[in-house]
Formats: C-alpha cells, structure tokens, sequence
C-alpha cells in the first residue's frame, strides 16, 4: 500500500491542483473581483494624542479608497457600518513635526487595496495653550443727528482663548465691532468675536469660549432736537377716470432743534408740507415740498422732502355686443357661412382708454388660411389698434365656420 501510494502520489497531487484550479474558477465566474472607489470618504481616527498636545493648521480629516474585492463582499463594505475604518497612531509623539502613514483596517475579507489618498499626513503638534482676555468694543460711524451713543454694556466682559501655543502668542485683544451710522434706537445684539493680533489683524485657528458677546448700547437724543414725521398735505382731486394710490415723503421722518427745550415738547408727533395740488393728475408726481414749522424750530439738514405720488388709471370692464366677425385669408373660388355671424367681446383696462373706445378700433378675426372646404369650429381673436386694452372673453369662444366652393349663377 505504502508503495502505490509512494508511486502514484504525484498523480495525486496534480489532480488536487486541477480540482482547486476548476474550483476558483467556478467561484470566480459565479463571484467575479471588481475595482472600485468606495464611495464614501473615510473618516480619519487620530488615537494615542498627548491631551497636552494640539494639531497646528489644517490636518486632513479624511481618506478616499479603491479597493478589489468580489461582488458579494462589495454588498457587506458598502452596507456594514464601520466596515472600513482608518486611523494615525500619535503615541509617544511630543511638540513637533511629522510625517506619518495613514493604515485603514478592513473588516470583510477577501479585500485588496489598490490605492488611498493622502497615503502620509503631514502635521504640527503644539502645546495647547489656555488664557482669558478682556473683550473690546469698537465702534464706527456716528448715529443719527441729533442723537450720541452712551456707554456699552458687554455680556460677558471676558472670553477664554485656547489652541496651539504659537498662535495664542499672537492674540492681542479679542474684539468686535459696531456700525453706528445713522442709528436712533438702542442697540441689543449678540455678535461674533474675533481674536485679532498687534495689527487688528485676525488669528484663525483659535477657540474662543465663548464666541459670541451680547453688545447692549443705549442711544439717546440730545436735548432740542425731536423726530417728527412728515405729513403731506394735498389739495384736489386726480382726473376722471384716475386714482390716488400712494403717498410717499422721503425721508419719512426728519430731525428738527430748537434751543427752546419747552416749544421742542409741545410740538405734536408730525410736521405738515406746504399744499400739494393733485387737481386734474394723470401721472406719477416727484416734486419737493418744504416743511411748515413754527418760529424757532429748525429743520436738520437738508430744507425740504421729496414727495412721490402714485397716480394710476382706474381699472374697468367693457362688454360690446353684437360685433361682427371677420373672415380672413379666404382662399380664392371659397366661400364661408358663419354660426353666429356676431359675438360679444368683454374688454378690461383703464377706465379713460376704455371709454374712448370707436367700433372701429375693435375687429374680431378668424383666419381659415390653407382651410380647404368643410366645416369647422374655430376660435376668434380680437384685434385692436389700441393699447393696454386686455380681452377677457369672447362670446361664444367658437364659430362654426362652413367653407364650400363659391356657385356659378
């Protein structure tokens, strides 16, 4: 026995690598190996960092991947969570700059990585680096006429700077800033802080704790001077036919002083303009108007308003009975015979156009051009040799239009 297997196990051996070989073919026709980009990014996991120590800059967070591997086992990475996973040991490492492999641990197998991005990251690790600095307010602009800014009330007065030792050594102040132009109301805002360097530059890559102040600056109004608003006054009426349909003063409330504290107080909440005419208005109006204002009372800057009126047509409806309808593009040796021969046209626009209207500006239209005999329902249109005229309907909507050759008497 001994011997015919020592004689024949070389046939043994060949026939168990053509029975593996048919196998792996089999299993790789029925499961074939596919190259692909994952198709997700995959997140980087720093482990082992001194809680002493932080990242300087921008470090990739992230890898993309194109990996080899059967279909099936594709099915189990794309839908196990944390199938693929990558990570940078930083263990043992101080402040300092490195250069360090990125290793992605793949939890299916059988799995071939073809290729990764960024393979090394490249970083800077610094002393984290922890200080409290006052916040300040810097304010721009002046406010309204008439009006001053009192002193600001910041919550909190003081915020905590932390991040690489470097940078923190760059911070000056942490400020932030407020537009006054033109203000007349108390200003409460929350706002954005920055950490800004000896030139107010700002320092990026820097936690501020928190990163926000809440700004509270009262505005107040120096004594003599009042905001009114301006009232216009108008005399007449738009033309028939027109409306009024807005009123519009710019600004629409203006600053006045007087030394006389008493008479600023007695004044009511609004200044009237001088009369503005409107009698016989067809059109838009912009003209400037000057305030009426007691002995002693001032107006702050510019002397008069701009006043814009809105003048508008008033909208109508006109309905014409029994309009005739016109045939056009006949062909020659054709004749047609209209059902109805007349219809009604309901008509929407300006009140003044409308009422100007002539039978003549209006032809109701069918057009049978290239129409061969036969009946047909078609649809009018309506032409008209004036504007801003708007059809509404036709009544009816559709003519039946008989077409047959013309009769020789």
């Amino acid at each position: 026995m001994i011997r015919w297997l020592a004689t024949n196990v070389r046939t043994f051996i060949l026939g168990f690598a053509l029975a593996l070989a048919v196998w792996v073919l089999a299993v790789t026709a029925a499961d074939p190996d596919e190259t692909r980009t994952f198709p997700n990014s995959i997140p980087i996991e720093f482990v082992g960092q001194d809680p002493a120590l932080i990242f300087k800059g921008q470090v990739p967070r992230q890898i993309q991947l194109t990996l080899r591997a059967p279909s099936s086992v594709w099915e189990q990475l794309t839908s196990e969570k944390n199938a693929v996973y990558a990570l940078v040991d930083l263990s043992g490492l101080g402040a300092g700059t490195y250069r360090l492999d990125v290793q992605v641990q793949i939890q299916v197998r059988p799995v071939r990585i073809i290729s990764l991005s960024p393979e090394q990251i490249d970083m800077t690790l610094e002393k984290l680096v922890t200080c409290s600095l006052p916040v300040t307010l810097s304010l721009t602009g002046t406010p309204a006429i008439g009006y001053q800014a009192e002193d600001a009330a910041l919550d909190p007065a003081e915020v905590i700077v932390s991040g690489p030792e470097s940078l923190v050594e760059q911070v000056a102040s942490v400020g932030v800033t407020l537009d006054l132009t033109d203000l007349r109301q108390n200003v409460d805002a929350t706002l954005a802080l920055q950490a800004l360097d000896s030139q107010d530059e700002p320092v990026s890559g820097l936690t501020l704790n928190p990163d926000s102040v809440q700004v509270s600056l009262p505005i107040t109004q120096q004594g003599g001077y009042r905001d009114l608003a301006v009232k216009v006054v108008t005399i007449g009426r738009p033309a028939s036919g027109y409306r009024l349909t807005n009123i519009a003063p710019i600004p629409p409330v203006v600053t006045v002083f007087s030394s006389n504290f008493d008479q600023i107080a007695a004044l009511p909440g609004y200044v009237e303009t001088d009369p503005l005419d409107l009698n016989g208005a067809s059109a838009d109006i912009e003209t400037r108007l000057t305030l009426n204002l007691p002995l002693g009372v001032t107006l702050v800057g510019e002397q008069n308003v701009l006043v814009q009126v809105g003048i508008a047509a008033i909208q109508s409806s006109l309905t014409l009975t029994n309009r005739p309808v016109e045939i056009s593009n006949l062909s020659n040796g054709l004749e047609a015979r209209l059902s109805p021969e007349k219809v009604d046209v309901i008509l929407s626009g300006p009140l003044p156009i409308l009422d100007t209207l002539a039978p003549a500006d209006i032809h109701v239209i069918i057009d049978v051009k290239d129409l061969t005999p036969g009946t047909y329902h078609l649809t009018p249109t309506v032409q008209m040799v004036i504007g801003d005229v708007t059809v509404e309907s036709i009544l009816p909507g559709t003519v039946e239009v008989v077409i047959s050759k013309k009769t020789t008497p």
